[in-house]
C-alpha cells in the first residue's frame, strides 16, 4: 500500500478525536462568550483579575464584548492545541514504526528511507491542514449566532494562517525528534516539553524589556493576534525564522533518519 495513504488511514481516528475535541472547545468558548457579548458591564469583572494573567493572555488588548476580541484572547489556546497536535503527530508518525515493531516490515519494502519519511511527512502535513481547517470551520459556524462584525472574517482568516505556520514549525520539530532520537519512546514527550518550554518563554519575554530577546526563541510570539487584528499582516522577520526552522528541521530529519540504526 502507498505509504502516504497508509499513514492517512492509520491517523484518521486520531484526527477525528482531536477534531471532536477542538469543536467542543470552540463550542464551550462561544458559550462563555455569550456572557460578554455586547455587555460592557461584564468587562468590569476583569478588573479583579491579576495583571500578570491579563498580560499573559493579552486580555487587556481586546474588547471581549466583540467576537473578534474574544477570538483574539482564545487564539493563544488554539495555538497551544494546534502546536501539541502537530508536535505529537510529527514525532509519533516517525517513531511508531520502532514502537509498534513494524520497522522490519517497512525496511523490506522496495523503497528508500528517504521515500518512507517523505510519505509520512506528507501524510502528517495533510492532517495538520485538515485540523486547522476544522478550527476555521468551527469558529466560523459557531460564531454566526452572535452576528460577527465584518472585520472578524479577515481576522479569522489571517489567524488560521498563523496557526498553520505554528503547526508547521512544531510538526517539523516533531519529525526531527522522531527521526533523530535513539530513545524513540521519548520523542513525543520531548517534543511537547520543548513546546511548553517555548510557550513559557513567550510569557517571560513580556515581563521585562531585558528579556524581550527571548521572543525570537518562541514561535508563539511570531504571530501576535493583536497585530494581526489591528494591522492585518505578519512581520516578515518571523515568517523567515519560521521557514528556517521548518527547513532545517526537515533536512535534519532526512539526514539523521537515513543514518540512524533502527530498533527492530
Amino acid at each position: 500500500m502507498n505509504i502516504f495513504l497508509r499513514e492517512l488511514k492509520a491517523n484518521f481516528k486520531s484526527l477525528l478525536i482531536w477534531s471532536a475535541f477542538i469543536v467542543f472547545f470552540i463550542y464551550m468558548g462561544m458559550a462563555k462568550f455569550s456572557a460578554f457579548a455586547a455587555d460592557e458591564e461584564m468587562l468590569k469583572i476583569l478588573d479583579s483579575f491579576p495583571q500578570a494573567l491579563m498580560d499573559a493572555f493579552q486580555m487587556n488588548a481586546f474588547n471581549l464584548t466583540t467576537v473578534s476580541g474574544f477570538f483574539g484572547v482564545m487564539f493563544t489556546y488554539f495555538a497551544l492545541i494546534a502546536a501539541i497536535f502537530a508536535a505529537m503527530l510529527g514525532s509519533d508518525i516517525i517513531s511508531k514504526e520502532e514502537r509498534d515493531k513494524t520497522v522490519e516490515f517497512s525496511l523490506t519494502l522496495p523503497v528508500s528511507r528517504a521515500k518512507l519519511i517523505t510519505g509520512k511527512i506528507l501524510a502528517a502535513f495533510v492532517n495538520c491542514v485538515l485540523f486547522v481547517l476544522v478550527i476555521w470551520g468551527g469558529n466560523l459556524l459557531l460564531s454566526q449566532s452572535y452576528e460577527p462584525e465584518a472585520s472578524f472574517y479577515e481576522f479569522l482568516k489571517l489567524s488560521i494562517v498563523a496557526l498553520f505556520f505554528i503547526e508547521m514549525i512544531f510538526l517539523a520539530i516533531g519529525v526531527l525528534l522522531g527521526s533523530a532520537m535513539k530513545q524513540y519512546k521519548r520523542a513525543s514527550s520531548v517534543a511537547v516539553s520543548l513546546l511548553l518550554g517555548t510557550y513559557f518563554l513567550s510569557i517571560i519575554s513580556d515581563l521585562s524589556e531585558n528579556l524581550e530577546f527571548l521572543k525570537y526563541f518562541s514561535p508563539f510570539k511570531y504571530f501576535n493576534p493583536v497585530k494581526i487584528l489591528n494591522e492585518s499582516k505578519f512581520e516578515p522577520v518571523y515568517l523567515w525564522i519560521s521557514l528556517g526552522i521548518v527547513v532545517v528541521s526537515i533536512v535534519g530529519a532526512y539526514l539523521t533518519y537515513s543514518k540512524r540504526d533502527l530498533y527492530i
